[in-house]
């Protein structure tokens, strides 16, 4: 890639289990080591700094409210609306960051991945715009690519 040739945020895919998903935004790519403090017997100048784990936030993916009965729709359904009833099923999410032939400059697979949270945007009379989704997925491994 030429350094001139900047990639550009707005330009991406996101895949559910091989399907493509129609986001206008995604965020919680993140990723962070927690750490611990020792310290250390007669020692009060510094503490020792260990990594713990890893830990990252949910993956936040908004757009469009999308119909009832789309196969996206129905899983978030399936997963927060029957009192635990049904075993969660868990997907593969992979979003793609591409290049302006569609081919991905970077990828983040997350794996493992289940809707925690589901919330449409306010309804409001006043404004003259695209009433959007968003839905929060919590995830086990991302890996960067």
């Amino acid at each position: 890639m030429d350094i001139w040739q900047l990639p550009v945020a707005f330009y991406f895919s996101v895949s559910i289990d091989s399907e493509n998903a129609p986001f206008n935004e995604v965020s919680g790519l993140d990723v962070e080591m927690e750490m611990e403090s020792i310290s250390e017997g007669g020692q009060n100048t510094f503490q020792h700094q260990l990594p713990k784990q890893i830990k990252h936030g949910n993956l936040v993916l908004k757009g469009a409210k999308l119909p009832l009965d789309s196969k996206f729709v129905s899983w978030v359904k399936n997963t927060l609306e029957n009192d635990f009833g049904t075993t969660t099923e868990s997907k593969l999410v992979i979003i793609n960051l591409l290049n302006e032939n569609a081919k991905p400059l970077c990828t983040w697979t997350c794996t493992n991945a289940f809707p925690v949270k589901w919330a449409v945007d306010s309804l409001d009379a006043n404004k003259n715009s695209v009433l959007l989704e968003t839905v929060e997925l919590s995830y086990s491994t991302i890996k960067r690519s």
